[in-house]
């Protein structure tokens, strides 16, 4: 098949937004003709990255996979106007300077977040009558009602309904609808996406991430008896941190540390509740370099996924799940839902509730008493079920066989 993928963020951009590119490479090794459409790299800084300059169009070929990069404001700060003009111009311009590249394909990938990429794809898929595989990677407006970005004035209702009349109509675009996790799935029926369209396929991680290239433990002078819980990634609302605080703030267990990466709206409440509360037991490393990432996760002896109670807590599955659990290490959940159901049963983790700074305290305490060498058993079952669940090579056939059942759907017309 020739396909495409249409992704506002791509490699060699970090975490999550460099997953598509896991899939770009996937299907491009199964033998596909694979077109991407995306922007210059620039996440989380907010930099274009080095290597790359900002031009109207540009396009490149890495490991059999063709790229058209297109012109977009970089903006990942606090405002509200700067993150719209991001998502915007990154649409205007796929539609201007990109879609020329989609024409003539079997079937076309997409993920849905932001919502605004849904410009370029309707483009492709009614003037160029491609079929489209939509997947819903983070849900709209729950995700952006979640994360603050609406704010509580007067046009936040209206915002919302526009939103959701919007991706009423990228479902209806598509000629395959997939979800992430079994709760999604359920959400996205009741939101009227027809049964026949909808097909699970769960995010994977990056395999192949590179070696550490520091022991992180003993560059920060960590002791080997000390039992390290990392907490990694955005530092906002919806992820509930204050209770992770006040928790470590509870144990008083000394073989606890506690790492905090990374960065975010709440990043100096937190470290000012950490101080307050005599959470000494807590380190904040700020944000770290792509490169680190591998030296931290080896460095966490368990690691912390967590989600304000109620909301979008009972269907969000964080990347960070996934990368986890294929980096062989614990996890400590502090949420409902499908994230805690994965915790449970890849045998990898431990459950605390949402928001209770007790019980999230006992979840460290039982953390502590497991020790380093429990934990890896742990991890070892998580990578096994990772294998089984949530691996690329999984996920690439499952997007290859949308793919495939999106093409017969043009063909029937």
């Amino acid at each position: 098949m020739r396909v495409g993928l249409l992704s506002q963020w791509f490699d060699p951009e970090p975490g999550p937004a460099g997953l598509p590119g896991v899939l770009a490479r996937g299907l491009a090794s199964r033998g596909h003709e694979v077109q991407v459409l995306t922007g210059f790299p620039n996440y989380p800084t907010g930099r274009v990255l080095p290597g790359y300059r900002m031009t109207r169009r540009a396009d490149e070929d890495r490991d059999g996979v063709r790229i058209r990069r297109v012109a977009l404001y970089p903006s990942h700060d606090r405002s509200a106007l700067r993150r719209m003009a991001t998502y915007g111009s990154f649409a205007a311009s796929a539609l201007a300077s990109g879609t020329g590249a989609l024409r003539g394909l079997d079937a076309l990938w997409v993920s849905n977040s932001p919502i605004t990429v849904s410009l370029p794809m309707w483009f492709v898929r009614y003037a160029h009558r491609v079929p489209v595989v939509l997947h819903v990677l983070d849900l709209w407006p729950d995700s952006v009602r979640a994360s603050g970005f609406l704010g509580d004035g007067p046009g936040r209702a209206l915002a919302e309904r526009a939103m959701g009349g919007w991706c009423a109509a990228m479902y209806r675009a598509a000629a395959r609808v997939a979800y992430i996790s079994p709760g999604v799935g359920e959400l996205l029926a009741r939101r009227g996406v027809p049964e026949e369209k909808l097909v699970h396929i769960p995010m994977w991680a990056d395999e192949t991430p590179a070696p550490p290239s520091v022991d992180l433990r003993a560059e920060l002078g960590i002791a080997d008896h000390r039992v390290v819980l990392v907490y990694a990634g955005t530092l906002g609302e919806a992820q509930g941190l204050e209770v992770l605080i006040d928790a470590c703030a509870l144990t008083d267990d000394p073989r606890l540390l506690c790492l905090i990466a990374g960065s975010g709206t709440a990043e100096d409440r937190l470290r000012d509740r950490a101080e307050a509360s005599a959470a000494r037991n807590v380190r904040f490393l700020g944000r770290l370099p792509r490169e680190r990432m591998p030296a931290l996760m080896a460095a966490g002896d368990a690691h912390y996924v967590s989600l304000r109670p109620g909301g979008m807590s009972a269907y969000t599955m964080p990347s960070k799940v996934q990368a986890t659990l294929a980096a062989g290490r614990a996890l400590l959940v502090a949420a409902d839902g499908d994230v805690a159901t994965v915790a449970r049963d890849s045998g990898a983790g431990i459950t605390a509730r949402p928001g209770d700074p007790s019980s999230i305290a006992d979840g460290i305490r039982e953390v502590c008493e497991l020790g380093r060498e429990k934990l890896r058993l742990l991890g070892r079952a998580g990578r096994e079920y990772y294998t089984r669940a949530f691996s690329a090579a999984a996920g690439v056939a499952r997007v290859e066989t949308a793919l495939r059942q999106a093409m017969e759907t043009r063909r029937r017309r």
